[in-house]
C-alpha cells in the first residue's frame, strides 16, 4: 500500500466545517463508549462488545438522531459516525488481545480528526464486485481534491499524478488541516544492497551512528526550536487554558500561547521525522538487514 498526506488550504468556512465533523466524531466515539461500559452492568446478557456497539449504534440512528436538539448532525455525512463507530470496537479489539490500553473519551486536547469515505458502487450483478473505480474517489492531478460527502477542497501541494481511494482521513496539528488516503500499489521494484548488514547505535549527541562509519546528525534547527517552547512554556506558565467542570473560561491571551505552543511542537515533531525518514531510507538503500 502506498499512502499519500497533503496539507489542506481552508478558508474560515471550511474550518468551520472541519472542526464541526471533528466534534461530531468525538460525540459519536464518547456516546458509544459510556453505552458500553453502561450496559456491562446488566447481568445474563451474553453479548460480545461488537454486538453491542452495533445495538448502540442502531439506538444512535433510530432515536438520537431524531431529536430536535440533534439536528445539526444531518449537516455532516454519515460515514462519520460510521467510522467513529468502527474505531470503537478497534479499539475494544485491541484492549480484550492485551495490544492496547482500555479506550478513553476523547478530548479537544488530543487533537481532531474524522474519517469519510465513499460507500457505494456500480454492482452488475448480486454477489459480484463492483465495477472499477464505482466505489472509489477519482483524484486527479493538480491542487483540488473532492471528498466523500463534504466538497471539493484546496491544496497547498499539488499531486503530481491521477490516483484513486476510497477512505480518506482529516486530521488537525496545530492550527493546520491534513487529508491522507491509501493508493494500491500493484508492483514493487527490487531493491539491491550493496552492504548486508550493519548495527546502528542511537546517540544523544548524534541521532545515530552505523558500524560501517557513517554518522546522522540531528540539525541545529531541532535544538533551536526546543529552546524556543521551553522559553515560551516557562514565560506563559501560570497561564489556564479553562477548565469547563468548574465553569472557568480560558482568556485570549491563553488560547494564543498554547496555539503557538503547539506550533513549536508540531515543527519540533516535523524536523524529527524528516531526518529520521531520510535515514531510514538511505539505510534501507544501502543495506540488506539493520540490527
Amino acid at each position: 500500500m502506498y499512502a499519500l498526506k497533503r496539507e489542506l488550504k481552508l478558508n474560515n468556512r471550511e474550518i468551520s466545517l472541519m472542526r464541526g465533523g471533528a466534534g461530531y466524531r468525538r460525540f459519536v466515539y464518547n456516546f458509544g463508549l459510556q453505552l458500553l461500559t453502561a450496559s456491562w452492568r446488566f447481568e445474563n446478557i451474553p453479548a460480545s462488545d461488537s454486538k453491542r456497539i452495533d445495538a448502540i449504534k442502531k439506538i444512535f440512528t433510530q432515536v438520537v438522531m431524531k431529536r430536535s436538539e440533534y439536528a445539526w448532525m444531518k449537516k455532516y455525512p454519515s460515514t462519520i459516525y460510521q467510522s467513529a463507530f468502527q474505531d470503537l470496537k478497534n479499539a475494544f479489539n485491541r484492549w480484550r488481545k492485551g495490544l492496547a490500553e482500555f479506550p478513553k473519551k476523547k478530548t479537544k486536547k488530543q487533537g481532531d480528526s474524522f474519517t469519510v469515505y465513499k460507500t457505494s458502487g456500480v454492482y452488475p450483478e448480486k454477489g459480484k464486485p463492483a465495477l472499477p473505480f464505482t466505489n472509489r474517489v477519482v483524484i486527479e492531478a493538480g491542487k483540488k481534491i473532492k471528498l466523500p460527502g463534504l466538497k471539493t477542497f484546496r491544496l497547498k501541494e499539488k499531486i503530481d499524478f491521477t490516483c484513486s481511494s476510497q477512505t480518506f482521513t482529516l486530521s488537525r496539528t496545530a492550527d493546520k488541516w491534513f487529508v491522507s488516503f491509501v493508493l494500491s500499489a500493484l508492483k514493487i521494484p527490487p531493491l539491491y544492497h550493496p552492504i548486508a548488514k550493519v548495527g546502528v547505535d542511537l546517540g544523544v549527541k548524534r541521532l545515530a551512528t552505523v558500524s560501517d562509519g557513517t554518522c546522522y546528525e540531528m540539525p541545529a534547527s531541532t535544538k533551536r526550536a526546543k529552546i524556543k517552547l521551553s522559553q515560551q512554556q516557562w514565560r506563559n506558565r501560570h497561564k489556564r487554558h479553562g477548565q469547563k467542570k468548574l465553569g472557568i473560561k480560558a482568556s485570549h491571551n491563553a488560547k494564543d500561547c498554547y496555539l503557538k505552543q503547539a506550533k513549536i511542537h508540531a515543527r519540533v515533531s516535523n524536523i524529527r521525522r524528516d531526518v529520521i525518514q531520510k535515514m531510514t531510507t538511505d539505510l534501507s538503500r544501502r543495506v540488506y538487514c539493520i540490527r
